[in-house]
């Protein structure tokens, strides 16, 4: 039985990756198991230890805010969105880790913004989750815009396929038409500054993983236009001075890793630990650090 998450401070060093983290981890698991999302925004902490921040400095800690958006469904109806999905598990475990695991100050409460709420710009990192049938209105363009450009962070992720890479590419353009997305190389810092990432990693679904004949680990999705996903793609859109705006992480889902860790030991050990962790992790202090 997978015992819950013993709160421990621990920092690590660059480089240093495996075993210092995985003894950690293994301490315990920070999550309840799972339902199926509600049609009502889940209230609690779904068993996810909670820790104080200093008043004096609320403004000052590192929060974890999520976007809500506009999507559409089959034949041109609006849908619910996939924005929602993983909420509240993987910001609230995403949230704990980053507070155990680095010197950041990190508030225990995610946020849920929209792109044209005044308080955005008190967020300097943001998540957008299943963009393949996201669409921005004329507002959240111009506000994703300046936001981006005064510095602020987007990071993507979640969504499989060409032709919801295709939707995403369209929106961003509407935002940056001057600005196309490139491959990040893993030679670049955000696979290293923190965690020494040897691979980009793929995070599949915890139902997503199915074993090879020669039992290995498939860890991709299905993509519904049927398109290969066998490759994990982590791009970019870069501002005038070289600095990464918008971060897209492609055929693959970081935020299961981090919903899901509670689930099942092997995928937490798999795939929470080893990558999904590491790259969160690497990307919010690249962020940070830009």
């Amino acid at each position: 039985m997978i015992e819950r998450f013993v709160p421990r401070t621990f920092v690590p060093r660059k480089g240093v990756f495996g075993l210092s983290m995985i003894a950690v981890l293994l301490g315990g698991v920070a999550a309840a198991q799972r339902g199926w999302f509600q049609d009502e925004i889940s209230s609690g902490r779904n068993g996810v230890p909670d820790w104080e921040i200093d008043e004096d400095f609320r403004g000052d800690v590192f929060t974890f805010a999520r976007i809500r958006y506009e999507s559409y469904g089959g034949w041109g109806r609006r849908s619910r969105g996939g924005w929602r999905t993983d909420y509240p598990d993987s910001d609230l475990n995403f949230s704990l880790r980053l507070q155990q695991l680095t010197t950041l100050k990190v508030n225990p409460e995610p946020v849920i913004l929209e792109l044209t709420d005044d308080e955005l710009f008190d967020y300097p990192f943001i998540y957008i989750i299943e963009p393949g049938a996201l669409v921005f209105n004329e507002a959240e363009v111009e506000a994703l815009r300046r936001y981006c450009l005064n510095g602020g962070f987007l990071m993507v992720d979640d969504f499989w396929g060409d032709s919801q890479y295709e939707n995403l590419r369209l929106e961003l353009q509407r935002v940056f038409p001057d600005r196309r997305p490139q491959e990040v190389p893993l030679s670049h810092e955000i696979f290293h500054c923190v965690y020494d990432l040897k691979e980009k990693p793929q995070i599949p679904a915890i139902n997503g993983v199915r074993r090879d004949y020669d039992g290995s680990m498939i860890t991709y999705e299905r993509a519904d236009d049927g398109s290969d996903t066998s490759t994990p793609h982590y791009r970019a859109i870069y501002d005038d001075a070289d600095r990464i705006m918008v971060f897209i992480c492609h055929n693959t889902d970081l935020g299961d890793g981090w919903e899901r860790e509670g689930e099942a030991q092997w995928y937490f050990e798999e795939f929470s630990v080893k990558k999904a962790y590491p790259m969160g992790i690497n990307i919010v202090t690249y962020a940070m650090t830009h």
